[in-house]
């Protein structure tokens, strides 16, 4: 199956969970996989195809990424979640907000989904502005969903709550997760570890766990929870 070809009827899509030293390139593996920019040798792709034949508009379309720097317009509620995409109902909308965690919030807004949120979002916290990024990605409904390090600035009892929305997020879509922590070792299928810009191991979780001389077995081994901060 196709990265970007999603069918639920196929079971539970894979997800990977990237993690390594900062600065080791998990973040640029990302930025490569949505051609922010392309690579200088080598080839990324998806399935069988090479990313450099692939429209960046076509592979925006059906990939998402959530990062811990949430932008933020000054704009409605509704503009911020659509991107400005007038065909999005309000209904469709505000049950994507209560999905998310978000529902008490919601009802406090004076205005509604016409309630104008400051620039940057200063006048969220940091969960709130995290919460609504996931917001949007439900909105867009794509194939693949990138979480790069999306819990890293919140506190716990709102991480609970990502991780609620993150669960729901991933069914039915394959999903690449960003973590200097180890923490959502249960979520994933296949874990990757870079160590400055290459790939010093990677396979199946419960291989790697099997395996007393993985790195990851390692880490595990030695309580290493936080290895990567």
């Amino acid at each position: 199956m196709s990265l970007f070809d999603r069918d639920k009827s196929a079971g539970r899509l894979p997800v990977s969970l990237v993690t390594g030293f900062l600065g080791s390139g998990k973040t640029t593996l990302t930025r490569l996989l949505f051609r922010l920019y392309d690579p200088v040798s080598g080839t990324i792709a998806l399935g069988d195809t090479d990313l450099k034949v692939l429209e960046p508009g076509f592979l925006r379309a059906r990939g998402a990424m959530v990062t811990p720097d949430v932008q933020l317009f000054r704009a409605s509620v509704r503009d911020n979640l659509t991107f400005f995409d007038p065909h999005r109902t309000d209904e469709e909308i505000i049950q994507v907000v209560r999905d998310v965690g978000l529902g008490d919030w919601y009802a406090g807004l004076a205005n509604g989904l016409d309630t104008e949120l400051a620039p940057g979002g200063n006048d969220l916290s940091a969960g709130q502005a995290q919460l609504l990024a996931f917001a949007r990605v439900f909105l867009a409904n794509p194939s693949v969903v990138v979480l790069d390090e999306p819990s890293s600035r919140l506190d716990p009892a709102t991480e609970k709550l990502l991780e609620r929305a993150m669960a729901r997020l991933l069914d039915g879509r394959t999903g690449i997760i960003i973590a200097h922590r180890l923490g959502t070792v249960q979520k994933v299928d296949d874990i990757m570890i870079i160590e400055d810009g290459k790939v010093a191991e990677f396979g199946a979780r419960q291989d790697l766990v099997r395996d007393p001389d993985s790195h990851f077995s390692l880490l595990l081994k030695t309580g290493s929870q936080e290895a990567f901060a």
